[in-house]
């Protein structure tokens, strides 16, 4: 049984879990780093269509879509060394950290990759023509027209994987990290004051992914200023934006009110 509850506690404990915020942040930089980059690579198969590399990018983003974040660290932790050693490379020297931010990255480059497919597709195809029909080259055309374009699809999906990777960071602590979660629980278990050390720790997340969202929200409409004349999008939630855009010309009513 835990102590008997005390709310000072929950201000004491969330002063000291401050200074762990940047193990978090850390993790969360270097997944995003390397799931970007992962991500760009297993989009592109997809992205054109190439037969063998398309189907093993679709497994790809399934394993890591389809299976727990733990159960990938597990895997990569306990797994990927004795696979090495196979081939005569030892890794047992290496830090937790980088096995964390490995496998996180992995995991975040599955959703990258579809949020780059869907940004991409998302651009309509008849500007791209006309971008080549008035002498564009291919790359002047997707830095000029599908880039842009793509970005700000792309970044509400950005901002949603990051959150979600700030918040399975939490995790971390089963491979012995000690980050925000694992110094909750090493503070808990000081005095048995386990609830506020739980309150402090989730108010330390809620601060921090509504401040991520405020930083995207913010970017996203800056990257659709030019859009905001029309006085249509300043109400939309976050990530729905352009499928108002995409898809509201495309709509029209009759007079009953029923889409035609």
């Amino acid at each position: 049984m835990g102590a008997k509850f005390d709310i000072t506690n929950v201000f004491e404990y969330f002063v000291k879990l401050l200074p762990f915020i940047q193990i978090s942040l850390l993790i969360v930089a270097g997944s995003i780093l390397v799931g970007l980059g992962v991500g760009f690579l297993v989009a592109l198969p997809r992205l054109y269509r190439i037969p063998v590399l398309q189907r093993i990018s679709q497994v790809y983003a399934s394993f890591f879509r389809g299976t727990p974040i733990l159960i990938q660290l597990f895997l990569f932790y306990y797994g990927l060394p004795e696979i090495l050693k196979a081939v005569n490379i030892d890794v047992s020297r290496i830090s937790v950290m980088y096995f964390v931010i490995l496998t996180y990255g992995l995991h975040s480059a599955a959703y990258v990759s579809e949020g780059i497919r869907a940004a991409v597709t998302a651009v309509d195809r008849g500007q791209i023509e006309a971008a080549y029909s008035a002498g564009m080259t291919g790359f002047q055309a997707f830095t000029r027209i599908v880039f842009p374009q793509a970005l700000a699809v792309a970044i509400p999906i950005l901002g949603n994987v990051i959150i979600a990777t700030l918040k399975d960071t939490s995790l971390a602590f089963t491979l012995g990290v000690m980050e925000l979660t694992s110094k909750a629980q090493s503070l808990g278990q000081l005095n048995r004051h386990f609830i506020e050390s739980y309150i402090a720790l989730a108010l330390i997340y809620l601060l921090m992914s509504l401040v991520l969202e405020q930083i995207f929200l913010a970017i996203e409409r800056r990257l659709l200023r030019h859009e905001s004349r029309d006085g249509v999008f300043e109400k939309i939630p976050l990530g729905r934006k352009w499928l108002k855009r995409r898809f509201a010309s495309n709509i029209r009513l009759d007079k009953g009110g029923s889409g035609v």
